[in-house]
């Protein structure tokens, strides 16, 4: 049956981020899901993001597109371009390459949730307000590629 059991799939808040960096998504829960519906082309990722949460640093992908759509709640993106707020509903894009560092805040009281879609394997990220950068295969290192 197509239709994917969110209860069924166990949330996890699992940090790749070294400290102190993994402070801001201590209340970030998801769910990887495109595994698991048998998808293979791309990757999705069911978000919860509690009161005070982000949803990772702010960063960009060199190799990977992003699609984040809203489904309930409200968070605050912050971007290149600002602060705008996201409601249910709304959908936001990140094209690969564009360098536009991005991140999605929750200031409110209540959780909010979103999907975001993208690729299956990492690619380079980087973290334009922080000392880090995801190095595909290597995982984190400091932006001059020491270990963190």
């Amino acid at each position: 049956m197509p239709k994917i059991d969110l209860a069924a799939i166990p949330q996890t808040n699992a940090s790749g981020y070294p400290p102190p960096y993994a402070d801001q998504v201590r209340g970030r829960l998801y769910r990887k899901l495109a595994a698991i519906a048998g998808i293979e082309d791309f990757g999705v990722t069911h978000v919860v993001l509690e009161p005070g949460a982000w949803s990772g640093q702010r960063h960009w992908h060199e190799g990977e597109d992003e699609l984040v759509i809203m489904l309930s709640g409200e968070a605050v993106l912050v971007d290149d371009h600002g602060e705008t707020l996201v409601r249910a509903g709304d959908i936001a894009a990140f094209p690969k390459g564009d360098g536009n560092g991005h991140v999605f805040q929750n200031r409110t009281d209540e959780p909010c949730v979103l999907v975001a879609i993208g690729k299956v394997a990492a690619s380079d990220c980087h973290y334009p307000d922080i000392d880090l950068h995801l190095f595909d295969g290597l995982g984190f290192r400091r932006k001059d590629g020491s270990a963190c």
